[in-house]
């Protein structure tokens, strides 16, 4: 019998096991195991209001600092879907309402990581450990 959900552990709760859910499930373990992010500093699927809009927005998983101020938020997306301007740019709106030092973007495949500067985005080919995304 196939497996139809799993078990999120920033949502403390199963979800559907979707093909966004398994890339989303494998880049928190990324977050916890490589780059040392506690899990008690994410969260998944972090709704917030964008723009004069009453749309409903949700960041797939937002990392937060030690001051509760949100560092970097993360785009999951499938395993087909190609990570181009458009999933960028995406992402880049929400951080226009979360004000983030990181963006991240990826399909399990591929993962963008960018660190915003005064001039712009700065792509980095490394993730950086929860301690650097502080600094």
């Amino acid at each position: 019998m196939a497996k139809t959900s799993i078990g999120d552990p920033l949502r403390r709760k199963n979800v559907a096991l979707t093909p966004e859910e398994t890339v989303r499930q494998w880049f928190i373990s990324v977050l916890r195991d490589t780059m040392k992010v506690p899990e008690h500093m994410m969260r998944s699927e972090v709704g917030f209001n964008w723009g004069k809009s009453s749309k409903r927005y949700r960041a797939d998983i937002v990392i937060f600092g030690r001051d509760a101020s949100p560092v970097a938020l993360v785009e999951c997306k499938r395993p087909e879907i190609e990570l181009d301007a458009e999933v960028l740019g995406q992402a880049l709106r929400y951080d226009m309402a979360l004000s983030v030092k990181w963006v991240f973007i990826t399909n399990g495949k591929n993962t963008i990581v960018a660190k915003k500067s005064a001039d712009g985005l700065v792509f980095s080919p490394s993730l950086p450990s929860y301690e650097d995304m502080l600094k």
